[in-house]
């Protein structure tokens, strides 16, 4: 019906040419129903679709943010997906936290949202870990991630993961919602990183959390929306139309604006790199 046994895509990954035909990669009949709508987008197809499935992506923080985005990537079709929180679910969570439901509460967030993913979306491999990203794990979990999406609640997570995505040159895409209010920006290659954008030693207000400010119901989805869909077309179609940009989100007003921002000669984490 749609013709694909008989394409085999030349792709190049890792120095290495693949001519031969990769079944490991290549969809089955059950993938290519469930992704059929995608792969009639013009300039998206059986390619994009592919490349999906053999990318590996790292969620950091399943919360408000992370579960969207980890369901929208796995119903999307991203290969493999490791989760990554230490937090056991409460019930002032149920309220944004949509992979959730009261029989929940007391478990871990990631194992949860881990299983609902692989009721959601079989074809997709998911790995989680019960714990926080730490100086001594984050390598380990960051360097051979082809994306790390991050949308925790802490400032020293932030910081330490933009710090070691630009030490081992893995993209990521970082998005924050609290109130009405969410940003979002990627930093890839020698762009501009999160510490350029917030120095470390300015941030007076590091505590600063949805539990003790508040949010909406609809805040951090609509931002894990907006991180899903710039890390489809990073991925599918090598697109990064936020890279060194900021994206504020204003829900009050419904308005949204892009903003460019440049590298902080003096940056620490650039420097580094």
């Amino acid at each position: 019906m749609y013709g694909y046994q008989e394409i085999y895509l030349t792709r190049k990954m890792d120095d290495i040419v693949l001519d031969a035909p990769n079944t490991e990669f290549e969809l089955n009949d059950a993938e290519m129903h469930v992704y059929a709508r995608q792969i009639l987008l013009e300039g998206w197809d059986i390619d994009a679709q592919e490349k999906l499935k053999y990318s590996n992506i790292c969620i950091v923080g399943c919360g408000g943010i992370g579960c969207i985005l980890a369901e929208l990537l796995a119903r999307a079709g991203v290969g493999k997906i490791t989760l990554l929180d230490p937090d056991t679910i409460e019930i002032s969570n149920l309220q944004r936290q949509l992979a959730f439901i009261p029989q929940d509460i007391g478990f871990y967030k990631a194992e949860t949202l881990a299983k609902r993913l692989q009721l959601i979306n079989p074809h997709v491999q998911v790995e989680y870990h019960n714990q926080a990203m730490t100086p001594a794990n984050a390598a380990e979990l960051i360097q051979q991630q082809d994306l790390v999406l991050d949308g925790c609640d802490q400032f020293a997570t932030r910081y330490l993961v933009n710090q070691t995505c630009k030490q081992y040159e893995v993209p990521l895409i970082s998005a924050s919602a609290i109130g009405l209010q969410g940003q979002l920006f990627m930093v890839e290659g020698d762009s501009a990183c999160y510490h350029c954008l917030f120095p470390q030693e300015e941030q007076t207000d590091t505590a600063l959390r949805c539990a003790d400010s508040g949010v909406l119901a609809t805040t951090p989805n609509v931002m894990a929306s907006l991180q899903a869909h710039h890390a489809l077309l990073y991925l599918g179609l090598g697109q990064m139309p936020l890279r060194q940009k900021l994206l504020l989100w204003d829900g009050t007003s419904m308005q949204q604006r892009i903003l460019k921002f440049a590298k902080d000669a003096n940056c620490p984490i650039c420097q580094a790199r």
